[in-house]
């Protein structure tokens, strides 16, 4: 089909519109699309418009920084356009309220290796910006190899340079939506939500190395009224971790979380609270994921003097497994502790866990173990079926309960199927311990309680893995 002719008065009309395009130059070139779109009350600033190259060698922070101040100044939903088929060398941008920072198709934002370019510590910034939305279907390139002084083989895992920011700090922001980005490499943290309120992360991906440390999935820490969905996260730290740092005190507690239909895979924990807990950690759900890999399924960490309650695991599946020993987590297949920081810790307590319907593979215990400083109280365990197994190379025999100097972090003991100790209250519903086809001698037995008050176990279902030697059941 032919391509419909323009009349003169529609060539009249383009031929004004370039010229003022051309005439006035990029301040005015976001009201002319606006007008294109039948939008105006939606301005586009298009971060070319202001100079950036994407060229992946130019630094391109002013312009883009310039984009984001005036799609702020002008308000109603401007967006910030990062157009694809370009790299952006970035240093620190500040995000501002308002706005939605859009990365289209495969627009890719490449972090600076230079420190001089960072004021704070992370490449995407934002604080109290109500409204903000990050979305698209491009990605962040924190470049983490660059930020690594070289490899320790006997570890297993990079060592750092002195510098490594972390890809995004989102603080004090209000009605946030990040949505379908793709984060890559991160250097540390990749997500961190300080203090956010009434906010949404959906279907974001992130890629990140399996042996750098400390470069977690999503950390919010301080936040209220938070759904994390459809995300697929690859870290080598924690994946998925919700906190209340003691630098984040003045935001409050966290509360009112749901984390559903993600995938997770990582060399510490899936699906985390802790060990940061200065303040109180309330109302978390976790729902319907699966963690290919980690060195603990599920975890609770309580340290600090905050009290962690009314949390909930369903409908989930792991593996977990040992890594090196720099790595927390000894390949617990479910870690619920609480456990003074230091000696002098008054630590809070730990109360009200739900976990239904949750399975896997592991190589060592389910275990609710509290302290005698604070015992865990009224934790049900329905339908938990775990089946136990050795296949890495590493030392076995170990519970990992650092971080902490009021116990030993590495403590030696051997591995029954479910531990409880230093609890109240427990109920384990037909739930099922069984055993792989590697069953060292430190496997023990399928449930050992120990200090353990109103315990139950209706329709406990397993054997201990060397039956001729241990019960399958012992309660002292």
């Amino acid at each position: 089909m032919k391509s419909p002719r323009l009349t003169r008065r529609e060539l009249l009309r383009a031929g004004v519109k370039f010229a003022a395009a051309a005439a006035l130059g990029p301040a005015l070139r976001p009201l002319l699309r606006a007008a294109d779109s039948g939008s105006p009350s939606r301005r586009v600033f298009d971060i070319r418009d202001y100079g950036a190259v994407g060229d992946g060698t130019t630094l391109d922070t002013a312009a883009i920084q310039r984009a984001i101040d005036e799609a702020a100044a002008a308000g109603s939903g401007a967006q910030v356009l990062v157009r694809g088929g370009k790299h952006y060398l970035i240093g620190a941008l500040e995000l501002k309220g308002g706005i939605e920072f859009h990365l289209a198709d495969d627009a890719e934002l490449l972090v600076s290796t230079e420190a001089a370019q960072f004021s704070g510590r992370a490449a995407l910034t934002a604080n109290a910006a109500h409204g903000l939305r990050l979305t698209g279907t491009g990605s962040i390139n924190g470049r983490s190899p660059e930020f690594m002084d070289h490899f320790d083989a006997q570890d297993e895992w990079w060592r750092p340079k002195n510098f490594r920011p972390r890809l995004v700090v989102l603080t004090g922001c209000k009605d946030l939506e990040i949505r379908d980005l793709t984060f890559r490499q991160a250097p540390s943290w990749t997500l961190h939500l300080l203090g956010c309120e009434h906010t949404l992360v959906e279907g974001i991906k992130i890629h990140n190395q399996l042996d750098v440390p400390n470069c977690d999935g999503i950390d919010p820490d301080h936040c209220r009224d938070l759904e994390i969905k459809n995300c697929h996260i690859v870290c080598g730290d924690d994946a998925i971790v919700i906190k209340t740092t003691r630098q984040g005190a003045s935001h409050g507690p966290s509360s009112n979380i749901r984390v559903k239909d993600c995938v997770l895979e990582t060399q510490d924990s899936g699906l985390k609270i802790g060990t940061e807990t200065t303040q109180d950690i309330s109302d978390v759900r976790f729902e319907r994921c699966s963690i290919a890999t980690g060195c603990r399924g599920l975890c609770l960490q309580l340290r600090d003097e905050g009290n962690v309650s009314n949390i909930e695991f369903r409908d989930i599946t792991f593996t977990s497994r040992y890594f090196s020993d720099p790595w927390w987590g000894r390949g617990e297949a479910i870690s619920l502790t609480a456990i003074p920081r230091t000696p002098e810790t008054k630590v809070g307590t730990l109360s009200d866990v739900r976990i239904v319907n949750v399975r896997g593979r592991a190589e060592n215990s389910v275990r609710v173990s509290g302290s005698t400083q604070s015992r865990i109280r009224d934790v049900k365990l329905k339908e938990v079926d775990v089946t136990l197994d050795r296949w890495t190379k590493y030392r076995g025999g170990l519970w990992d309960n650092r971080p902490t100097t009021a116990v030993p972090g590495l403590e030696e003991h051997g591995n029954p199927a479910f531990s409880i100790r230093h609890a109240d209250r427990v109920v384990l519903a037909s739930c099922r311990a069984a055993w792989g086809k590697n069953i060292p001698d430190y496997f023990s037995h399928a449930l050992e309680a120990e200090d353990v008050t109103e315990l139950t176990y209706p329709n406990f279902a397993g054997e201990a893995a060397h039956p001729d030697r241990d019960k399958a059941i012992v309660v002292r």
